[in-house]
């Protein structure tokens, strides 16, 4: 009875190839400690209630585990609004009036606006607060992003 309990745990791990939830693999390794019993006992209820149980077990015991340490954060910041929050240094003065102004991020250099109607000057350090069609929203007030989270 052994090798019925072989070729099902065969078929499991297979299907667990061509899925993605990764719950029939623990099912397979039930039918693997059925298998083993089934080399101590030739009852079929006995290997049954090992497969069953085992089964369920390492699925209640290790699905938690694995799906945590599979999951990511899903809220990565990625191109323009990776910026947000970081420090920048005013390249050509920001003035309001104009519509002018321009700073420099990691190499990059961003049209860029005040968040108050006050001129930056060139050579200032300012933090990012928004970004604004294809402006960054800044201030030269370096303690005002932190306080508005």
């Amino acid at each position: 009875m052994w090798y019925i309990w072989l070729i099902l745990a065969g078929i499991f791990f297979v299907a667990e190839i061509a899925t993605v939830g990764f719950l029939i693999f623990w099912l397979g390794l039930g039918s693997l400690c059925a298998m083993i019993t089934s080399f101590i006992t030739d009852n079929l209820i006995i290997q049954t209630a090992v497969f069953v149980i085992t089964s369920s077990l390492f699925i209640c015991l290790t699905r938690p585990f694995v799906k945590k340490i599979t999951q990511k954060d899903k809220t990565v910041a990625t191109n323009a609004y990776s910026i947000i929050g970081k420090k920048a240094i005013v390249i050509k003065e920001i003035n309001p009036t104009l519509g002018v102004g321009q700073i420099k991020i990691d190499g990059q250099v961003w049209s860029a606006k005040s968040d108050t109607e006050e001129t930056i000057e060139e050579g200032s350090e300012v933090i990012i607060q928004k970004i604004d069609g294809v402006k960054a929203v800044v201030s030269s007030n370096l303690y005002s992003f932190s306080k508005s989270l």
